[in-house]
């Protein structure tokens, strides 16, 4: 009898196990509508991942089930591109030889919708998938529902179709890409190092803060505050510290609800931040020579002022809060170049920039209230604090030129040529390198001889060996140290390494080099670049600017393609450029193994000739060269980052990559080694 129990409570716990296990659901989902404009709106699709379990991205090269969303046809709405998904991690499988990417603990997915009713509706669909934990699969299949309102101002009006010029538009090419990549990537560190780098850049413009004319002064009296409170005063220093954090995270976190990573694109491409920014860097550079200062109204001032009186943690709040507004003339202009650098980044980035500015700025009062004997090797105050400002106003200057170089080289407009952009530069730093001297003052510089300040002395030096270094950028010189904050070489009107009889034996050399091998050649040569007009190669390289010629070109000369996407406003672009494909390894490479395409993800002039329009998988006409390439990259090849490099097959097939940012010659010549081998292998014969 007690055999018999065992076996039914056994079996009863197998059976209850088995349901339980069906019943699984690792994947909570809320679905969202938000409305974008009168027209558009959002769906949001936001998934929250159970602790331990991972969801399979949408795109990934792994066995497991990828994520697919299938909607539901209506005439109430037409679908805007594909379901959008954050960055996933990343996992390689030596055993199977294959990547997976995936999510843990939430992920928010967003598809736009272009409503074309003016009722509510509803919108439904099935969404499925698969998610894991620890070796356990369970799929993931659920439908559905959103609803769709307040578009009552929608005037549904029928949509004409526009007139086409040309007899057959092209579809999305390429889109089956399988990558033939077997080796381990190493994991991606940096966007994690580049956060890490910005952080210690805010700390030291806090620093820098901290020694400006209207913030220095206070350190002895407040620190004189915190000691007479005695037994209270380590306390009240760390409240004080604190309270100054607390301040500058709000603003960081005010920053980042206006400059989301959806902004990334925005400020790197279009003309207006990136001029808004130029004008104010101008602003903060004109306060700091002295000539006005940036201040708040006195009675914000006044009314925090007066709060102090209150005493107490409170009281102390209102003390930082009062540094804080008193600082502003002076500390505004470093603290705004760390906002507006962290604009277009990742959603913490604003906050990072702050939390690390504040921290400059508040751990050094809180370490004087804790030591106050330290305060007597301070430096005295004095017209050194005005020269600190004057060398920053000279630096915000120059940078101010980088916004302005942006949207130059994006929409063409041809007015900081490469030796223009050098020339403001050598101007500006000579101008600070004769500052330094004394022969220049500004309205709040004193008359101390100059010459009792040696280390002035030793910056004027730098300053002019600097500008030393940038006049032989004017006739042509790489300028490598530099070269990503100038506008790319191919805009330098005059080069003396620039041979007009060289540059045309090297077309010709390039030419006969890719005709096709065997037979006769007198018809099957290489066709000449579309868009080299305006577009150009740096370093003497040859090729191509449009994606299906270059891809068409590849297979008549039976060589892989290198997928080079870049921007007109992408710094790293430049010093990959500058740093790596100049040397003369990987330009034998590209001339002769390869054909070369650089795509310009971020232009805004030029138009698409009509044979290479494509529509996108809406149906709808890409018709500008940017947007077809900015379109390739995120749905071809699946990325979105600057610069991104690939080496495909013939037939479209990725061979190796994607390879990011590389300034290594060596691992970079390895790279394009590693995908002329896997074209010549799958081309033996």
């Amino acid at each position: 009898m007690k055999k018999l129990s065992l076996f039914i409570f056994t079996a009863l716990l197998a059976i209850l196990t088995i349901s339980g296990n069906a019943q699984v659901n690792p994947v909570k989902w809320e679905f969202k509508t938000v409305k974008i404009n009168d027209s558009i709106a959002e769906l949001q699709f936001v998934a929250k991942i159970d602790n331990k379990w991972h969801l399979y991205a949408q795109q990934h090269t792994g066995m497991e089930l990828p994520l697919v969303f299938t909607f539901k046809n209506s005439s109430d709405f037409k679908l805007i591109g594909n379901v959008l998904e954050p960055k996933p991690k990343v996992s390689y499988d030596p055993v199977y030889s294959d990547t997976s990417k995936y999510y843990v603990k939430g992920v928010t997915f967003k598809q736009k919708i272009q409503i074309k009713t003016n009722k509510p509706f509803e919108l439904k669909g099935d969404l499925s998938g698969q998610a894991c934990i620890d070796g356990k699969c369970v799929p993931i299949d659920r439908k559905f529902q959103f609803s769709v309102s307040g578009f009552e101002n929608l005037n549904p009006a029928p949509v004409q179709n526009a007139e086409v010029t040309s007899t057959e538009v092209k579809e999305l090419p390429s889109q089956d890409i399988k990558n033939t990549e077997t080796t381990k990537e190493e994991p991606k560190k940096g966007t994690e190092e580049s956060l890490w780098k910005f952080f210690i850049t805010a700390v030291l413009g806090g620093l820098v803060g901290l020694l400006m004319p209207c913030v220095f002064p206070m350190i002895p009296m407040t620190v004189s505050y915190f000691v007479k409170l005695k037994e209270k005063a380590k306390f009240y220093a760390i409240i004080f510290g604190l309270s100054i954090v607390l301040i500058f995270l709000i603003m960081g976190i005010g920053l980042s609800a206006i400059f989301g990573p959806e902004f990334a694109n925005t400020l790197s491409t279009h003309w207006f931040p990136n001029i808004l920014f130029a004008i104010i860097f101008i602003i903060f550079a004109i306060s700091l020579l002295g000539y006005f200062e940036i201040a708040l109204p006195s009675s914000w001032v006044n009314k925090s002022a007066k709060m102090e009186n209150r005493g107490g943690i409170i009281g102390v709040f209102f003390m930082a809060l009062t540094l804080v507004l008193v600082s502003f003339s002076c500390t505004l202009p470093i603290a705004g170049t760390v906002a507006l650098n962290s604009a277009g980044g990742s959603f913490f980035k604003p906050i990072i920039g702050m939390l690390g500015f504040s921290l400059g700025i508040a751990v050094p009062f809180t370490i004087f209230a804790f030591f106050p004997g330290m305060l007597k090797s301070l430096p005295k105050s004095g017209g050194w604090m005005n020269t600190m400002k004057v060398v920053l106003a000279f630096i915000e200057l120059a940078f101010a030129l980088k916004f302005i170089n942006t949207p130059d080289q994006t929409y063409h407009w041809g007015l900081l040529d490469r030796e223009v952009y050098l020339a403001i530069w050598i101007v500006i730093f000579s101008l600070m390198g004769l500052y330094l001297l004394g022969k220049i003052r500004f309205p709040h510089d004193d008359e101390m001889p100059v010459q009792n300040s040696w280390f002035r002395f030793f910056l004027s030096i730098a300053t002019f060996s600097f500008v030393m270094y940038l006049i032989p950028g004017m006739w042509g010189a790489p300028l490598k140290m530099i070269s990503g904050w100038l506008p790319p070489a191919t805009t330098q009107d005059f080069d003396v390494n620039r041979n007009v009889e060289e540059e045309i034996l090297n077309l010709k050399d390039f030419i006969k080099k890719n005709k096709i091998s065997g037979g006769e050649t007198s018809s099957t040569e290489t066709e000449m670049p579309k868009y080299a007009a305006t577009l150009h190669l740096p370093s003497g390289i040859k090729g191509y600017f449009d994606y299906d010629q270059a891809l068409r070109v590849a297979k008549k000369l039976n060589k892989p393609l290198f997928v080079d996407f870049t921007g007109h406003g992408c710094t790293n672009c430049r010093n990959v450029e500058n740093a790596v494909w100049t040397d003369r390894k990987i330009k034998n490479l590209f001339n002769e193994e390869f054909v070369l395409v650089s795509l310009y993800v971020d232009d805004k002039t030029i138009v698409l000739d009509p044979e290479d329009q494509i529509k996108d998988q809406d149906g709808e006409m890409i018709t500008m060269l940017g947007k077809k390439n900015s379109f390739i990259e995120n749905t071809v090849f699946n990325m979105n980052s600057l610069p991104c490099y690939f080496i495909v097959d013939i037939d479209g097939s990725i061979l190796a990559g994607p390879k990011e940012y590389e300034l290594n010659v060596d691992k970079y010549l390895k790279f394009l080694e590693k995908g002329l081998a896997e074209f010549q292998k799958k081309h033996a014969k």
